[in-house]
């Protein structure tokens, strides 16, 4: 009995792969606890309402993992999601949903940053961890996807990790464009997670052209915010 729960124990804790995907409110610090409590709920609200309409319903994912002013979904790699889904489909409804909830309720507007990443998840009886997530949760809160949400009217800026850029994003899939990405270079201060890929969604205008290419260097991009 022993041996085999043991046996049960080490299964479950095998890493799984993962699609992850999670957003963050902005400035929620800044907001009252009442008015946290609405946010909260008009963001699990708008983000449930897209990862359906992406045909991420919660058999296809794990119970969604709240963090206080931002929620983590993560869905079954099967042949119903693929990361294309979360693409082309999840983000954009989302950010329909959230202009249309700005637009409809401007007391209680707010806005996000979202990030999608993919790998190893493991999982135990408080919950999951892992480097993915680590590095999804790096790109998130990352102060330069912060800063590019500032400088622009968009009510959502997407980060995306190398790995699904170049596996997903580059190919140009239906409903992906490539060009409405810029790559970002973090600071070096850890080996995890050096450049990721951000794009505006919905703004009025992109992200602004940097001399020399495509890649955001924050040192340009704070001379010019």
């Amino acid at each position: 009995m022993i041996h085999e729960l043991l046996a049960e124990q080490s299964i479950q804790r095998r890493p799984r792969h993962r699609g992850i995907v999670a957003v963050d409110i902005e400035d929620s610090t800044r907001r009252t606890d009442p008015s946290k409590a609405q946010l909260r709920q008009s963001m699990y609200d708008l983000f449930e309402r897209s990862l359906n309409a992406g045909g991420i319903t919660a058999s296809r994912r794990d119970p969604l993992v709240d963090r206080g002013d931002s929620v983590l979904a993560l869905a079954h790699p099967v042949d119903f999601v693929p990361k294309t889904a979360l693409l082309d489909t999840v983000v954009p409804t989302l950010g329909m949903l959230l202009t249309e909830h700005n637009r409809r309720h401007p007391a209680q507007r707010f806005r996000l940053r979202m990030v999608v990443h993919a790998g190893e998840v493991t999982f135990d009886d408080r919950g999951c961890f892992g480097e993915a997530l680590d590095v999804a949760f790096r790109l998130l809160d990352a102060g330069q996807v912060k800063r590019i949400l500032r400088n622009t009217d968009a009510p959502m800026v997407l980060v995306v990790s190398d790995d699904v850029h170049r596996s997903v994003v580059r190919h140009g899939y239906d409903g992906i464009d490539p060009k409405a990405f810029s790559r970002l270079l973090l600071p070096r201060t850890s080996n995890l997670v050096r450049s990721a890929w951000v794009r505006v969604i919905g703004a009025s205008q992109g992200l602004p052209e940097w001399p020399g290419g495509p890649v955001a260097r924050m040192e340009d991009y704070r001379r010019r915010a």
